[in-house]
């Protein structure tokens, strides 16, 4: 599958980083969907079925643990990769996040959009 058929769902509350993240992954071909809260994000994921999820995990509306365990539990959802990102740098957001579903776990204060990008291209 080529990168511009890669769809990349991306739920950010957060409107700089989100655009930040858009443009950055539509410079990389990617094929970039946005939402800005929990109940969006998992409107999109149904509807949409993304490549890989971007997880902001303080979210208005239901959080990103809610979401994790609910799109986990979702039998065409349950296999997409999502990588959270947080400004919750605490083990214990860590692991509950992993152990709901998370491939991978970044902070955003210790984590450039360049690294970001790396890792999704790692889930892919």
């Amino acid at each position: 599958m080529k990168i511009e058929e890669k769809k990349i769902l991306i739920i950010e509350d957060d409107k700089f980083l989100l655009k930040a993240y858009e443009i950055k992954l539509r410079k990389e071909s990617f094929n970039v969907i946005v939402a800005m809260n929990g109940n969006e994000g998992l409107e999109l994921a149904k509807k949409e079925v993304p490549s890989i999820i971007i997880l902001d995990l303080m979210l208005p509306k239901m959080n990103g643990f809610d979401f994790l365990k609910i799109i986990k539990n979702e039998k065409e959802l349950k296999n997409i990769p999502v990588i959270a990102i947080s400004v919750l740098g605490q083990r214990t957001d860590q692991e509950k996040a992993i152990n709901l579903g998370a491939e991978k776990y970044l902070i955003k204060t210790d984590n450039t959009l360049e690294e970001i990008i790396v890792n999704i291209k790692k889930y892919l």
